[in-house]
C-alpha cells in the first residue's frame, strides 16, 4: 500500500491560506469634486460693490451694531476683493455667477463676523456716553454723531443746488436774505428748499433700508 507523499510546504501554506477568510478589500470612496480644482474667476470691482445691499442684511441678522456696520460691510467687501485679486474666489461653473458670489459673500460675512467679535475692541472696550468732555459741554452721543456723518454724506451726494440751499437753510441768516443776496425770488428759493429737502429724505430711506 503506498504512502502519501508529503505536500510540499509551498503548496501546503497555499492550502492553508485557501481555508484562511479572505482580506477585507478597501473600497476608494467616490470623493465630491475638489473646489480647488475650478478655474479662478475674477469678477469687477463693480459687481462686487454692487452687493452691498446683500451684505448689510447680514450683518444686521448676525446682530452687529448699528455703528459698526457700515465699517464691517467695507471690511468684508475689501477681503473679498483681496481674495478675488489672490486668485482664490474658485466657484462652481455650473452656478449661476450671481447665486455663487453671494453665496461665497456669505462665508465671507461669517468669518470677518466671527473676527469681529473677537477683536479687543470688542471684548475689552467699554463705551462711555460722554468720554473726556470739556468742562461746560453737553455730552456728545456716538450714535448721534454717526448718524450725522451719515447724513451729511447723503447731502454731499446730492446735486449742487440742492446742497447749496439745505446749508443756506442751515446758515445764520436767514432763507430770504439768502435769496436776495443771488437776486432771486424768496418764494422760488422756498421751492428748491422743498425739492432739496425731499430728495434727502428719499436717499436716506434708501440709505436706511439698505443697512437694515
Amino acid at each position: 500500500m503506498k504512502t502519501p507523499s508529503p505536500i510540499p510546504p509551498r503548496r501546503e501554506a497555499r492550502r492553508l491560506s485557501s481555508d484562511a477568510p479572505a482580506p477585507r478589500v478597501r473600497r476608494r470612496a467616490r470623493s465630491a469634486p475638489n473646489e480647488a480644482l475650478h478655474p479662478a474667476v475674477s469678477p469687477s470691482i463693480e459687481a462686487l460693490w454692487a452687493e452691498r445691499p446683500f451684505v448689510a442684511p447680514l450683518l444686521r441678522a448676525l446682530h452687529v451694531p448699528v455703528r459698526d456696520r457700515e465699517d464691517l460691510v467695507q471690511t468684508v467687501l475689501l477681503g473679498a476683493w483681496e481674495a478675488i485679486l489672490a486668485r482664490r474666489y474658485r466657484p462652481d461653473p455650473r452656478r449661476h455667477p450671481r447665486a455663487a458670489l453671494r453665496a461665497w459673500l456669505h462665508g465671507v460675512v461669517w468669518r470677518q463676523v466671527s473676527h469681529y467679535r473677537q477683536s479687543a475692541c470688542i471684548r475689552c472696550e467699554i463705551l462711555l456716553d460722554a468720554p473726556l468732555v470739556p468742562a461746560g459741554q453737553a455730552p456728545v452721543e456716538i450714535e448721534g454723531m454717526l448718524l450725522a456723518r451719515a447724513a451729511l454724506r447723503e447731502v454731499a451726494a446730492l446735486p449742487r443746488g440742492h446742497r447749496e440751499v439745505l446749508l443756506a437753510a442751515a446758515g445764520r441768516r436767514s432763507l430770504v436774505a439768502w435769496a436776495r443776496a443771488r437776486r432771486m425770488n424768496p418764494n422760488s428759493a422756498a421751492s428748491r428748499l422743498r425739492r432739496a429737502r425731499r430728495a434727502l429724505a428719499e436717499r436716506l430711506a434708501l440709505t436706511e433700508a439698505a443697512v437694515r
